[in-house]
Protein backbone atom coordinates (compact mmCIF):
# COMPACT_ATOMS: atom_id res chain seq x y z
CA UNK A 1 0.00 0.00 0.00
CA UNK A 2 2.91 1.93 0.76
CA UNK A 3 4.12 2.21 -2.90
CA UNK A 4 0.62 2.82 -4.34
CA UNK A 5 0.44 6.24 -2.30
CA UNK A 6 3.66 6.93 -2.83
CA UNK A 7 2.85 6.89 -6.76
CA UNK A 8 -0.48 9.12 -6.67
CA UNK A 9 1.91 11.50 -4.34
CA UNK A 10 4.21 12.53 -6.54
CA UNK A 11 1.80 14.11 -8.39
CA UNK A 12 0.80 17.54 -7.14
CA UNK A 13 -2.62 18.61 -7.01
CA UNK A 14 -4.32 20.78 -9.82
CA UNK A 15 -5.97 22.56 -7.96
CA UNK A 16 -2.75 23.12 -5.28
CA UNK A 17 -0.07 24.54 -7.85
CA UNK A 18 -1.73 23.73 -11.94
CA UNK A 19 1.73 24.33 -13.86
CA UNK A 20 3.36 21.75 -11.09
CA UNK A 21 0.60 19.28 -11.99
CA UNK A 22 1.19 19.38 -15.42
CA UNK A 23 5.23 19.02 -15.36
CA UNK A 24 3.90 16.09 -12.53
CA UNK A 25 1.80 14.09 -15.09
CA UNK A 26 3.84 14.30 -18.10
CA UNK A 27 7.07 13.33 -16.05
CA UNK A 28 5.05 10.30 -13.77
CA UNK A 29 3.40 8.78 -17.08
CA UNK A 30 6.69 8.83 -19.17
CA UNK A 31 5.26 11.46 -21.94
CA UNK A 32 8.41 13.01 -22.30
CA UNK A 33 11.94 13.21 -20.57
CA UNK A 34 14.08 16.66 -20.66
CA UNK A 35 16.90 16.77 -23.77
CA UNK A 36 20.40 17.74 -23.04
CA UNK A 37 19.13 20.66 -25.67
CA UNK A 38 17.97 23.42 -23.25
CA UNK A 39 14.17 24.11 -25.06
CA UNK A 40 14.25 20.86 -26.66
CA UNK A 41 12.09 17.39 -25.56
CA UNK A 42 12.71 13.51 -25.64
CA UNK A 43 9.01 12.50 -26.44
CA UNK A 44 9.18 8.77 -24.53
CA UNK A 45 7.12 6.03 -26.26
CA UNK A 46 3.55 6.42 -24.33
CA UNK A 47 3.95 10.21 -25.53
CA UNK A 48 4.81 9.40 -29.30
CA UNK A 49 2.37 6.44 -29.09
CA UNK A 50 -0.72 9.19 -28.78
CA UNK A 51 0.92 11.58 -31.57
CA UNK A 52 0.99 8.59 -33.75
CA UNK A 53 -2.73 8.26 -32.97
CA UNK A 54 -3.31 11.51 -34.08
CA UNK A 55 -1.43 11.44 -36.70
CA UNK A 56 -2.86 8.23 -38.47
CA UNK A 57 -6.19 10.05 -37.68
CA UNK A 58 -5.54 13.32 -38.63
CA UNK A 59 -4.24 11.69 -41.98
CA UNK A 60 -7.17 10.21 -42.93
CA UNK A 61 -9.41 13.18 -42.83
CA UNK A 62 -6.71 14.81 -44.80
CA UNK A 63 -7.06 12.75 -47.55
CA UNK A 64 -10.57 12.31 -47.46
CA UNK A 65 -10.34 15.89 -48.71
CA UNK A 66 -7.92 14.97 -51.59
CA UNK A 67 -4.87 16.07 -49.58
CA UNK A 68 -1.41 13.89 -50.57
CA UNK A 69 1.64 14.15 -48.30
CA UNK A 70 5.36 15.54 -49.58
CA UNK A 71 8.54 16.51 -47.62
CA UNK A 72 10.31 19.72 -48.17
CA UNK A 73 14.15 20.30 -46.93
CA UNK A 74 14.82 21.01 -43.48
CA UNK A 75 17.18 24.44 -44.34
CA UNK A 76 15.64 27.58 -45.82
CA UNK A 77 18.40 29.89 -47.76
CA UNK A 78 18.19 33.35 -46.46
CA UNK A 79 17.76 35.03 -49.41
CA UNK A 80 14.36 32.75 -50.11
CA UNK A 81 12.96 33.59 -46.67
CA UNK A 82 13.74 37.62 -47.16
CA UNK A 83 11.21 37.42 -50.47
CA UNK A 84 8.04 37.85 -48.50
CA UNK A 85 9.12 40.60 -46.08
CA UNK A 86 5.76 40.65 -43.21
CA UNK A 87 6.50 37.01 -42.92
CA UNK A 88 10.37 36.99 -42.34
CA UNK A 89 9.40 40.35 -39.58
CA UNK A 90 6.95 37.93 -38.27
CA UNK A 91 9.57 34.78 -37.30
CA UNK A 92 12.78 37.20 -37.41
CA UNK A 93 13.20 36.43 -33.25
CA UNK A 94 12.48 32.92 -33.65
CA UNK A 95 14.85 31.82 -36.21
CA UNK A 96 17.82 29.35 -35.63
CA UNK A 97 20.79 29.87 -38.26
CA UNK A 98 23.41 27.94 -39.82
CA UNK A 99 26.46 29.03 -40.32
CA UNK A 100 29.08 26.24 -41.25
CA UNK A 101 29.41 23.10 -43.48
CA UNK A 102 31.56 20.95 -41.55
CA UNK A 103 34.35 23.15 -41.11
CA UNK A 104 33.56 25.98 -43.92
CA UNK A 105 31.37 28.96 -43.44
CA UNK A 106 28.47 28.61 -45.94
CA UNK A 107 28.42 31.60 -48.45
CA UNK A 108 24.61 32.00 -47.64
CA UNK A 109 23.16 31.04 -44.05
CA UNK A 110 20.65 28.34 -44.18
CA UNK A 111 17.62 28.81 -41.71
CA UNK A 112 16.41 26.17 -39.82
CA UNK A 113 12.66 25.54 -41.02
CA UNK A 114 10.46 27.35 -38.46
CA UNK A 115 7.71 27.20 -40.77
CA UNK A 116 7.99 26.02 -44.48
CA UNK A 117 5.87 28.90 -46.55
CA UNK A 118 9.13 30.06 -48.72
CA UNK A 119 9.97 26.08 -49.26
CA UNK A 120 6.55 25.45 -51.04
CA UNK A 121 5.93 28.56 -52.96
CA UNK A 122 10.05 28.27 -54.45
CA UNK A 123 8.48 24.62 -55.62
CA UNK A 124 5.28 26.03 -56.51
CA UNK A 125 6.86 28.71 -58.89
CA UNK A 126 8.53 25.96 -60.14
CA UNK A 127 5.86 23.13 -60.54
CA UNK A 128 2.88 25.23 -61.26
CA UNK A 129 2.03 26.47 -65.17
CA UNK A 130 -1.12 26.20 -65.98
CA UNK A 131 -4.88 25.98 -64.87
CA UNK A 132 -4.61 21.97 -64.89
CA UNK A 133 -2.32 22.10 -62.26
CA UNK A 134 -4.52 23.55 -60.35
CA UNK A 135 -5.84 22.98 -57.07
CA UNK A 136 -2.30 21.59 -55.60
CA UNK A 137 -3.33 20.27 -51.88
CA UNK A 138 0.20 19.31 -50.11
CA UNK A 139 0.75 18.58 -46.69
CA UNK A 140 3.92 17.26 -44.67
CA UNK A 141 4.37 15.85 -41.36
CA UNK A 142 7.78 17.10 -39.87
CA UNK A 143 9.49 19.38 -37.48
CA UNK A 144 10.17 22.54 -37.24
CA UNK A 145 12.61 24.76 -34.62
CA UNK A 146 11.66 28.01 -33.02
CA UNK A 147 13.62 29.27 -30.50
CA UNK A 148 11.43 30.07 -27.58
CA UNK A 149 12.47 31.67 -24.60
CA UNK A 150 10.18 30.17 -21.86
CA UNK A 151 9.41 26.33 -22.87
CA UNK A 152 6.91 23.83 -21.60
CA UNK A 153 6.70 19.82 -22.70
CA UNK A 154 4.43 20.04 -25.85
CA UNK A 155 3.03 23.18 -24.98
CA UNK A 156 6.32 25.05 -26.13
CA UNK A 157 9.54 23.55 -27.17
CA UNK A 158 12.65 24.78 -29.71
CA UNK A 159 11.20 21.84 -31.76
CA UNK A 160 8.50 20.17 -32.26
CA UNK A 161 6.57 18.36 -34.22
CA UNK A 162 3.77 19.13 -36.65
CA UNK A 163 1.70 19.04 -39.84
CA UNK A 164 1.85 21.98 -42.64
CA UNK A 165 -0.40 22.33 -45.23
CA UNK A 166 -0.04 24.21 -48.39
CA UNK A 167 -2.52 24.52 -50.74
CA UNK A 168 -2.59 26.30 -53.64
CA UNK A 169 -5.98 27.44 -55.95
CA UNK A 170 -7.00 29.16 -59.02
CA UNK A 171 -9.09 31.96 -57.23
CA UNK A 172 -9.64 33.54 -53.64
CA UNK A 173 -13.48 31.68 -53.18
CA UNK A 174 -11.43 28.89 -53.71
CA UNK A 175 -8.51 29.54 -51.16
CA UNK A 176 -11.28 30.82 -49.05
CA UNK A 177 -13.31 27.63 -49.15
CA UNK A 178 -10.29 25.58 -48.70
CA UNK A 179 -9.29 27.80 -45.89
CA UNK A 180 -12.66 26.95 -43.67
CA UNK A 181 -12.66 23.22 -44.64
CA UNK A 182 -9.51 22.79 -42.94
CA UNK A 183 -10.41 24.91 -39.99
CA UNK A 184 -13.37 22.47 -39.88
CA UNK A 185 -11.44 19.42 -40.12
CA UNK A 186 -9.38 20.30 -36.50
CA UNK A 187 -12.57 21.32 -34.92
CA UNK A 188 -14.25 18.21 -35.67
CA UNK A 189 -11.18 16.32 -35.09
CA UNK A 190 -10.41 18.05 -31.67
CA UNK A 191 -14.38 17.41 -30.97
CA UNK A 192 -15.31 13.81 -31.98
CA UNK A 193 -11.47 12.34 -31.08
CA UNK A 194 -10.06 14.23 -28.46
CA UNK A 195 -13.19 14.78 -26.84
CA UNK A 196 -12.28 18.83 -26.64
CA UNK A 197 -14.57 21.37 -27.58
CA UNK A 198 -13.29 24.40 -29.67
CA UNK A 199 -14.54 27.72 -30.17
CA UNK A 200 -14.35 28.64 -34.02
CA UNK A 201 -13.61 31.92 -35.28
CA UNK A 202 -10.94 34.60 -36.52
CA UNK A 203 -8.35 35.92 -35.39
CA UNK A 204 -7.93 39.97 -35.08
CA UNK A 205 -5.45 41.27 -37.80
CA UNK A 206 -2.40 41.85 -34.58
CA UNK A 207 -3.13 38.43 -33.93
CA UNK A 208 -2.81 36.62 -37.64
CA UNK A 209 -0.31 34.93 -38.99
CA UNK A 210 2.55 37.04 -40.69
CA UNK A 211 1.85 37.59 -44.17
CA UNK A 212 -1.61 35.99 -44.18
CA UNK A 213 -4.73 38.05 -45.22
CA UNK A 214 -6.74 36.11 -42.50
CA UNK A 215 -6.61 33.55 -39.87
CA UNK A 216 -8.90 31.26 -38.92
CA UNK A 217 -8.63 28.87 -35.22
CA UNK A 218 -10.12 26.93 -33.02
CA UNK A 219 -9.84 27.90 -29.25
CA UNK A 220 -10.09 25.01 -26.40
CA UNK A 221 -10.29 26.02 -22.58
CA UNK A 222 -8.11 23.95 -20.28
CA UNK A 223 -9.05 22.82 -16.56
CA UNK A 224 -7.40 25.98 -15.63
CA UNK A 225 -9.34 28.13 -17.70
CA UNK A 226 -6.77 28.96 -19.73
CA UNK A 227 -7.00 29.31 -24.10
CA UNK A 228 -4.65 26.84 -25.73
CA UNK A 229 -4.77 28.13 -29.56
CA UNK A 230 -5.17 24.71 -30.78
CA UNK A 231 -5.00 24.59 -34.30
CA UNK A 232 -4.87 27.50 -36.81
CA UNK A 233 -5.67 27.97 -40.66
CA UNK A 234 -4.79 30.83 -42.82
CA UNK A 235 -5.62 32.32 -46.05
CA UNK A 236 -2.80 33.75 -48.10
CA UNK A 237 -4.70 35.39 -50.95
CA UNK A 238 -2.06 36.18 -53.59
CA UNK A 239 0.86 37.46 -51.31
CA UNK A 240 2.81 35.06 -51.37
CA UNK A 241 2.36 34.38 -55.24
CA UNK A 242 3.23 37.72 -56.35
CA UNK A 243 6.08 37.63 -53.91
CA UNK A 244 7.00 34.47 -55.32
CA UNK A 245 5.89 34.65 -59.05
CA UNK A 246 3.95 31.54 -58.58
CA UNK A 247 1.80 32.12 -61.93
CA UNK A 248 -0.52 30.11 -64.36
CA UNK A 249 -1.51 30.48 -67.27
CA UNK A 250 -5.65 30.18 -67.19
CA UNK A 251 -8.14 29.28 -69.56
CA UNK A 252 -8.40 32.45 -71.53
CA UNK A 253 -4.59 32.35 -72.27
CA UNK A 254 -3.51 34.83 -69.50
CA UNK A 255 -1.43 34.81 -66.60
CA UNK A 256 -2.64 34.61 -63.12
CA UNK A 257 -1.57 34.58 -59.53
CA UNK A 258 -2.60 31.88 -57.37
CA UNK A 259 -4.22 32.21 -54.04
CA UNK A 260 -2.55 30.03 -51.48
CA UNK A 261 -3.90 28.46 -47.84
CA UNK A 262 -1.66 27.17 -44.93
CA UNK A 263 -3.10 25.04 -41.84
CA UNK A 264 -1.15 23.45 -38.93
CA UNK A 265 -1.75 21.30 -36.08
CA UNK A 266 0.95 20.24 -33.87
CA UNK A 267 2.08 18.29 -30.59
CA UNK A 268 0.91 20.48 -28.44
CA UNK A 269 -2.57 18.59 -28.81
CA UNK A 270 -1.21 16.45 -26.09
CA UNK A 271 -0.74 19.18 -23.96
CA UNK A 272 -4.45 19.83 -24.20
CA UNK A 273 -5.46 16.30 -23.81
CA UNK A 274 -3.76 16.43 -20.84
CA UNK A 275 -5.19 19.92 -19.19
CA UNK A 276 -8.55 19.22 -20.10
CA UNK A 277 -8.97 15.64 -19.36
CA UNK A 278 -6.18 14.72 -16.06
CA UNK A 279 -7.20 14.88 -12.57
CA UNK A 280 -5.22 14.45 -9.62
CA UNK A 281 -4.52 11.39 -10.28
CA UNK A 282 -3.04 11.65 -13.65
CA UNK A 283 -3.93 11.40 -17.23
CA UNK A 284 -7.20 10.84 -18.54
CA UNK A 285 -7.30 9.70 -22.09
CA UNK A 286 -10.21 9.81 -24.63
CA UNK A 287 -10.39 6.20 -25.99
CA UNK A 288 -9.72 6.95 -29.64
CA UNK A 289 -6.19 8.47 -29.06
CA UNK A 290 -4.72 5.97 -26.00
CA UNK A 291 -2.17 3.84 -26.93
CA UNK A 292 -3.72 0.92 -24.83
CA UNK A 293 -7.57 1.25 -24.44
CA UNK A 294 -7.89 -1.56 -21.88
CA UNK A 295 -5.22 -2.90 -19.00
CA UNK A 296 -5.85 -6.26 -18.20
CA UNK A 297 -5.14 -7.10 -14.63
CA UNK A 298 -5.06 -10.44 -12.95
CA UNK A 299 -6.03 -10.68 -9.72
CA UNK A 300 -3.43 -13.36 -7.36
CA UNK A 301 -2.68 -13.87 -10.38
CA UNK A 302 -0.09 -16.95 -9.29
CA UNK A 303 -3.66 -18.83 -8.82
CA UNK A 304 -3.66 -21.89 -11.45
CA UNK A 305 -5.84 -20.61 -13.93
CA UNK A 306 -5.67 -16.86 -13.78
CA UNK A 307 -2.88 -15.32 -15.83
CA UNK A 308 -4.09 -18.11 -18.75
CA UNK A 309 -7.95 -16.60 -18.51
CA UNK A 310 -5.94 -13.45 -18.54
CA UNK A 311 -4.27 -14.13 -21.93
CA UNK A 312 -7.19 -15.66 -23.41
CA UNK A 313 -9.03 -12.47 -22.39
CA UNK A 314 -6.28 -10.25 -24.25
CA UNK A 315 -6.42 -12.88 -27.42
CA UNK A 316 -10.03 -12.20 -27.95
CA UNK A 317 -10.26 -8.78 -27.10
CA UNK A 318 -7.25 -7.62 -28.98
CA UNK A 319 -9.64 -8.11 -32.31
CA UNK A 320 -11.60 -5.24 -31.97
CA UNK A 321 -9.69 -2.90 -29.19
CA UNK A 322 -5.64 -2.18 -28.04
CA UNK A 323 -5.16 -3.99 -24.97
CA UNK A 324 -2.49 -5.39 -22.87
CA UNK A 325 -2.38 -7.50 -19.48
CA UNK A 326 0.13 -6.37 -16.58
CA UNK A 327 1.54 -9.65 -15.54
CA UNK A 328 4.30 -7.82 -13.36
CA UNK A 329 4.93 -8.60 -9.74
CA UNK A 330 3.68 -5.39 -8.38
CA UNK A 331 0.23 -5.48 -5.85
CA UNK A 332 -2.96 -5.14 -7.27
CA UNK A 333 -2.93 -1.47 -6.03
CA UNK A 334 -0.01 -0.39 -7.50
CA UNK A 335 -1.23 -1.77 -10.46
CA UNK A 336 -4.24 0.38 -10.21
CA UNK A 337 -2.64 3.27 -9.42
CA UNK A 338 -0.69 2.68 -12.37
CA UNK A 339 -2.99 2.25 -14.96
CA UNK A 340 -4.88 5.16 -13.74
CA UNK A 341 -2.06 7.21 -13.85
CA UNK A 342 -1.09 6.45 -17.25
CA UNK A 343 -5.03 7.41 -18.61
CA UNK A 344 -5.68 4.13 -19.31
CA UNK A 345 -9.65 4.23 -20.35
CA UNK A 346 -10.88 1.38 -19.03
CA UNK A 347 -9.55 -1.80 -16.82
CA UNK A 348 -10.01 -5.10 -16.78
CA UNK A 349 -9.98 -7.40 -13.13
CA UNK A 350 -9.80 -11.37 -13.63
CA UNK A 351 -9.04 -13.25 -10.31
CA UNK A 352 -10.45 -16.94 -9.25
CA UNK A 353 -13.79 -16.01 -7.83
CA UNK A 354 -14.28 -14.29 -10.91
CA UNK A 355 -13.57 -17.51 -12.84
CA UNK A 356 -15.91 -19.39 -10.92
CA UNK A 357 -18.10 -17.34 -12.08
CA UNK A 358 -17.87 -16.62 -15.70
CA UNK A 359 -17.26 -12.72 -15.03
CA UNK A 360 -15.07 -10.17 -14.81
CA UNK A 361 -14.84 -6.49 -13.86
CA UNK A 362 -14.69 -3.56 -15.67
CA UNK A 363 -13.82 -0.04 -14.69
CA UNK A 364 -13.97 2.83 -15.93
CA UNK A 365 -10.82 5.24 -15.96
CA UNK A 366 -13.04 8.56 -16.14
CA UNK A 367 -15.54 7.95 -13.16
CA UNK A 368 -14.16 5.04 -11.84
CA UNK A 369 -17.51 3.14 -12.04
CA UNK A 370 -17.32 -0.51 -11.71
CA UNK A 371 -19.47 -2.75 -13.68
CA UNK A 372 -20.04 -6.90 -12.92
CA UNK A 373 -19.65 -8.45 -16.78
CA UNK A 374 -20.31 -11.72 -18.15
CA UNK A 375 -16.85 -13.48 -19.73
CA UNK A 376 -19.38 -14.01 -22.91
CA UNK A 377 -20.21 -10.55 -23.52
CA UNK A 378 -16.60 -8.86 -22.52
CA UNK A 379 -16.00 -7.81 -26.11
CA UNK A 380 -19.60 -5.95 -26.29
CA UNK A 381 -19.75 -4.45 -23.27
CA UNK A 382 -16.08 -3.20 -23.60
CA UNK A 383 -16.90 -1.46 -26.76
CA UNK A 384 -20.63 0.37 -25.68
CA UNK A 385 -18.21 1.17 -22.56
CA UNK A 386 -15.40 2.92 -24.54
CA UNK A 387 -17.96 4.66 -26.66
CA UNK A 388 -19.75 5.99 -23.40
CA UNK A 389 -16.21 7.29 -22.25
CA UNK A 390 -15.30 9.22 -25.10
CA UNK A 391 -19.05 10.54 -25.18
CA UNK A 392 -19.21 11.47 -21.36
CA UNK A 393 -15.55 13.03 -21.60
CA UNK A 394 -16.77 15.26 -24.13
CA UNK A 395 -20.15 16.41 -22.94
CA UNK A 396 -17.59 17.20 -19.08
CA UNK A 397 -15.77 19.35 -20.74
CA UNK A 398 -18.11 20.80 -22.56
CA UNK A 399 -20.06 21.31 -19.68
CA UNK A 400 -16.41 22.98 -18.37
CA UNK A 401 -16.20 25.51 -20.56
CA UNK A 402 -19.72 26.98 -20.77
CA UNK A 403 -19.60 27.57 -17.01
CA UNK A 404 -16.56 29.41 -17.22
CA UNK A 405 -17.84 31.70 -20.25
CA UNK A 406 -18.84 35.33 -19.16
CA UNK A 407 -19.91 38.24 -20.82
CA UNK A 408 -19.06 41.78 -20.16
CA UNK A 409 -20.44 45.06 -21.12
CA UNK A 410 -18.34 47.83 -19.77
CA UNK A 411 -14.55 47.86 -19.08
CA UNK A 412 -14.51 47.81 -15.13
CA UNK A 413 -16.87 44.67 -15.49
CA UNK A 414 -14.26 43.03 -17.83
CA UNK A 415 -11.55 43.80 -15.79
CA UNK A 416 -13.07 42.16 -12.63
CA UNK A 417 -14.12 38.80 -14.55
CA UNK A 418 -10.23 38.59 -15.84
CA UNK A 419 -8.97 39.42 -12.41
CA UNK A 420 -11.24 37.19 -10.29
CA UNK A 421 -12.35 34.25 -12.37
CA UNK A 422 -10.45 31.88 -14.25
CA UNK A 423 -12.38 31.31 -18.32
CA UNK A 424 -12.66 33.58 -21.23
CA UNK A 425 -15.30 36.76 -21.88
CA UNK A 426 -17.06 37.80 -24.56
CA UNK A 427 -17.68 41.14 -24.89
CA UNK A 428 -17.78 43.77 -27.77
CA UNK A 429 -14.81 45.82 -29.49
CA UNK A 430 -14.76 48.63 -31.86
CA UNK A 431 -12.27 46.81 -34.17
CA UNK A 432 -9.51 49.25 -33.21
CA UNK A 433 -6.19 47.50 -31.90
CA UNK A 434 -5.39 50.48 -29.58
CA UNK A 435 -7.90 48.78 -27.57
CA UNK A 436 -6.76 45.34 -28.18
CA UNK A 437 -3.19 46.53 -26.67
CA UNK A 438 -4.87 48.36 -23.64
CA UNK A 439 -6.76 45.07 -22.84
CA UNK A 440 -3.92 42.78 -23.09
CA UNK A 441 -1.79 45.74 -20.85
CA UNK A 442 -4.08 46.17 -18.61
CA UNK A 443 -5.32 42.56 -17.97
CA UNK A 444 -2.54 40.52 -19.79
CA UNK A 445 -5.94 38.73 -21.83
CA UNK A 446 -5.54 38.85 -25.07
CA UNK A 447 -8.10 38.33 -28.72
CA UNK A 448 -8.41 34.63 -28.58
CA UNK A 449 -10.98 35.14 -31.76
CA UNK A 450 -13.67 36.55 -33.29
CA UNK A 451 -16.08 33.91 -32.53
CA UNK A 452 -18.16 32.54 -36.13
CA UNK A 453 -21.18 32.46 -33.64
CA UNK A 454 -21.87 36.12 -32.85
CA UNK A 455 -23.90 37.57 -29.93
CA UNK A 456 -24.73 40.54 -29.33
CA UNK A 457 -23.32 41.88 -25.50
CA UNK A 458 -24.01 44.92 -26.20
CA UNK A 459 -23.47 47.55 -28.59
CA UNK A 460 -20.53 49.56 -27.48
CA UNK A 461 -16.76 48.62 -27.50
CA UNK A 462 -15.96 47.31 -23.71
CA UNK A 463 -12.88 49.42 -23.82
CA UNK A 464 -13.32 53.17 -25.55
CA UNK A 465 -16.96 52.72 -25.19
CA UNK A 466 -17.04 53.68 -29.26
CA UNK A 467 -19.37 52.07 -31.45
CA UNK A 468 -18.96 48.26 -31.37
CA UNK A 469 -17.93 46.22 -34.91
CA UNK A 470 -18.37 42.75 -33.47
CA UNK A 471 -17.95 40.30 -30.56
CA UNK A 472 -14.49 39.00 -29.34
CA UNK A 473 -13.93 36.00 -27.06
CA UNK A 474 -11.13 37.35 -24.62
CA UNK A 475 -9.17 35.37 -22.70
CA UNK A 476 -5.48 34.45 -21.07
CA UNK A 477 -3.86 31.51 -22.95
CA UNK A 478 -0.71 29.53 -22.63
Amino acid sequence: MAEDKKLVEAITSMEEDFAQWYTDVVKKAELVDYASVKGCMVIKPAGYAIWELIQQQLDAAFKETGVENVYMPLFIPESLLQKEKDHVEGFAPEVAWVTHGGLEPLQERLCVRPTSETLFCDFYARDIQSYRDLPKLYNQWCSVVRWEKTTRPFLRSREFLWQEGHTAHATAQEAEDRTIQMLNVYADFYEQVLAIPVIRGRKTDKEKFAGAEATYTIEAMMHDGKALQSATSHNFGDGFAKAFNIQYTDKDNTLKYVHQTSWGLTTRSIGAIIMVHGDDSGLVLPPKVAPTQMMIIPIMQKKAGVLDAAYNLKERLSKVLRVKVDDTDKSPGYKFSEQEMRGIPLRLEIGPKDLEKNQCVLVRRDTREKAFVSLDEVEEKALELLKQIQKDMFERAKAHRDAHIYEAADYEEFKEIIDTKPGFVNAMWCGEQACEDKIKEDTTATSRCMPFVQKQVGKTCVCCGRPARIMVTWGKAY
